[in-house]
């Protein structure tokens, strides 16, 4: 009993590590290639790719192997745990080195580039997923060793591995990440890795020699087919629902994870919540048929595949805003989660427990056979991202996507049918209609409710996001996914019209990161300088015209254009340098990735692209907790001596002017006169002051001291490798303690 209960522990380790894993890279992928849904799909596809390669391989090759070397596969187990924890310390390397490399690849939604950085990703993290997919053949087959007579091997270490997965996604989230940063939260699981493979390869040296020789290939296959369940599916149909359970499966967290934004808002917690109850759900129904088994009372497939018909169409109707409570705020309504949460669990608690069963049932026990229904389970994982990520998100939008993946469901439910209890068949079958009915011509989604309650509601949708512009006038609001990103507010005219009047000499480039509206990059164009504007969201772009009905004129201005890609990509590519630099990071201040617009690297690298006497303005929409604009403000000046800060205009939001050369002291009318006409109309657009002066003296007078926002705390600040704005949930639980009062500080150069 023992040995089994060591068994377990070691695929838990796996599991957690296996997870832990794919959010780091995940993240770091981010940082690397930009913050664009391909990434995630593409980390997703080949992470799945990997397993799934590993497993028909490891299940294919480790019974010979085995015998011909006349080792235990548990040697080969260790192997692979330890060749896995090596990747946590040449995955950020190699990702460095692709990202170099793509440089020259075009904008970010070319396809060229989308192909290319596809390759670096695969290349990168394949071969660690590979040996990742081996670890269930492998550990099977040394389970084979010592039991020839098991046959439910997988769905004993399926169990383990989800769970270990569903505290790896946990506690990497939470703890890990926030208190070891990324390079030492990596450092965390090459360790665990390398504590299974010595523990395993101590179990190797237990094991008698003799013991180690596995029936031929031959045997293995004529004692799978005798151990079939009565009255189990046929082989190809356990395929091809393997196959369609893996693909709706992942297709369907691409779906929730946009659907849910709205309600979840864009933290990182967020999308770590959306895979905790999820993994939650499938240990839950693992747990379920594992006590099944012992009892001898398994759930058919049939029954199974019934209830993933009705189970899957739940999150459609949860998600209906009619039945949700709003959050005043950027943090989720914890009642409104907990319902779009809970809706996700049946369906992923269903394929829980049939996904083990069906391996089961398909492989009696024999590692080739679970390697190629696990593989065959996986692959179906590696295409639904892709398909929801590309077609079905920018085609369909997320209701109807979801109801073209529940279809599939309901086709197997038509072939299984008659092997149901009539009773049973018709019920579910009643109750699959009333659920699909209510789908699709009852539930409503966030845009439809932005439809029905905003005027002029405008919805555009491509593979990065799905964008919803409504207003008029000067009541014009931006929507990505369902958050608001900004509005017409002169805020945005300052970002630009401030340094650039602050600027020793006349200005003649800008660059704007984060296009938005086109406030910014039509106040730039004002001053007739060359103006770069770059934006993620191709949809964001398209929606220019919408906000300002001059749009066209500044379309065909030729000092300017508008660049499709990540902003902090943009700048690794490009060699041209600028005057002034707006940088204006999406809302909130702790929304996922935000800080790769934050941090000091950031800073450092923005620097590179200033030219003698240029003005980066760096905005910092507020937030709630002090501790963050502390951070921000702390990267900021680590990486400029000369710094200056003004509250915004509209009291909320600050700005920070940084430069590598003193920011002259001028008066507002200093700073008006240096206003070509042009930007003294665009500035004075939307405002009732008719006084210039004045107007920029309400910010003037709102100028704040340095010294007086650095927290004395030097930990508080944003980098690369501790995002102290995006996970935050251990300092304000007060486990964590940053705020100090500030000490008196040396004057800073102004």
């Amino acid at each position: 009993m023992m040995g089994k209960n060591v068994l377990f522990v070691l695929f838990f380790l796996s599991g957690f590590c296996g997870l832990l894993y794919q959010v780091v890279w995940t993240r770091m992928a981010f940082a690397s290639f930009g913050i664009i849904t391909p990434v995630l799909s593409v980390v997703i596809s080949v992470f799945m790719l990997g397993l799934s390669l590993g497993a028909w391989a490891g299940g294919r090759w480790i019974e010979p192997l085995a015998r011909r070397t006349r080792c235990s596969a548990i040697i080969f187990y260790a192997l692979a745990e330890f060749i896995i924890g090596l990747g946590a310390f040449a995955v950020p390397r190699l990702f460095s080195l692709g990202e170099d490399w793509l440089l020259s690849a075009g904008q970010a939604n070319s396809v060229r580039y989308l192909f290319l950085s596809a390759v670096t990703l695969a290349f990168s993290i394949l071969p660690w997923c590979l040996l990742m997919g081996t670890t269930f053949p492998l550990m099977m087959a040394f389970v084979r060793e010592r039991d020839s007579e098991n046959s439910e091997s997988f769905s004993y270490l399926y169990l383990a591995n989800v769970i270990g997965a569903m505290a790896g996604t946990s506690i990497t989230a939470v703890i890990l990440i926030e208190t070891l940063g990324f390079r030492h939260t990596l450092w965390v699981a090459a360790t665990l890795n390398f504590t299974i493979a010595g523990i395993s390869c101590r179990l190797g040296g237990q094991q008698n020699p003799g013991t180690t020789a596995v029936p031929a290939p031959a045997r293995l296959t004529t004692a799978a087919s005798a151990s079939r369940r009565a009255g189990s599916t046929s082989p190809g149909l356990i395929k091809w629902i393997l196959f369609a359970t893996g693909f709706i499966a992942m297709a369907m967290e691409v779906v929730w994870t946009r659907a849910f934004t709205p309600v979840l808002k864009t933290q990182v917690y967020s999308f770590a919540l959306v895979v905790f109850f999820y993994l939650g759900a499938t240990a839950f129904g693992s747990f379920l048929y594992r006590r099944n088994l012992r009892a001898n009372a398994i759930r058919s497939s049939a029954q199974l595949v019934t209830w993933l018909a009705v189970t899957a169409l739940l999150p459609i109707l949860a998600n209906d805003p009619r039945f949700l409570k709003e959050s005043a705020g950027t943090a989720p309504h914890p009642l409104s989660a907990f319902i779009v949460l809970l809706s996700i669990c049946p369906l992923c608690a269903v394929l829980g427990y049939l996904t083990p069963s069906l391996v089961d049932e398909y492989a009696a026990g024999a590692p080739e056979g679970a390697g190629k229904a696990y593989a065959i389970n996986v692959l179906g994982c590696i295409l639904g991202p892709l398909l929801a990520s590309y077609l079905l998100l920018p085609w369909l939008g997320e209701r109807t996507a979801l109801i073209m993946l529940a279809l599939p469901f309901l086709a197997f439910y038509f072939v299984l049918w008659r092997t149901l209890p009539a009773r049973k068949g018709w019920s579910a079958g009643f109750a699959t209609a009333v659920v699909l009915g209510l789908a699709v011509f009852f539930s409503g989604t966030h845009e439809d409710h932005m439809r029905a309650t905003t005027k002029n509601a405008v919805i555009r949708r491509d593979h990065v996001a799905s964008v919803l512009v409504h207003g008029e006038a000067l009541d014009k609001h931006l929507l990505v996914n369902g958050m608001g990103m900004t509005h017409l507010t002169p805020i945005t005219k300052f970002m630009v019209h401030l340094p650039l009047a602050f600027h020793e000499g006349p200005p003649d480039s800008a660059l704007i990161i984060c296009f938005g509206m086109g406030t910014s990059y039509r106040a730039a164009l004002s001053w007739g300088l060359q103006t770069t504007a770059v934006e993620l969201v191709p949809s964001v772009k398209e929606s220019f015209g919408f906000f300002h009905e001059d749009a066209a004129r500044f379309l065909t201005n030729g000092r300017g254009r508008i660049v499709v890609d990540d902003g902090r990509r943009f700048l690794k590519r490009t060699r041209e340098k600028f005057d002034v630099i707006v940088v204006d990071p999406p809302p909130p201040p702790a929304a996922a990735g935000s800080s790769l617009l934050y941090s000091e690297e950031f800073y450092q690298l923005a620097k590179e692209h200033l030219k003698p006497n240029g003005i980066i303005q760096a905005w910092f929409p507020g937030a709630s907790d002090e501790t963050l604009e502390q951070a921000v403000l702390r990267s900021v000046y680590a990486s400029f001596p000369y710094v200056r800060r003004f509250s915004s205009l509209e009291k909320w939001g600050t700005h920070f002017l940084a430069s590598m050369a003193p920011i002259p002291a001028r008066t507002a009318d200093e700073l008006a006169a240096r206003m070509p006409p042009e930007a003294q109309a665009d500035l004075l657009e939307w405002s009732a002051a008719k006084d210039l002066p004045a107007y920029l003296n309400r910010v003037l007078a709102r100028e704040l001291p340095v010294a007086s926002g650095l927290n004395t705390d030097t930990r508080v600040r944003i980098s690369d490798d501790r995002p102290f704005n995006e996970y935050f949930l251990i300092r304000r639980w007060g486990i964590l303690s940053f705020k100090t009062p500030p000490t008196s500080t040396p004057a800073l150069p102004f």
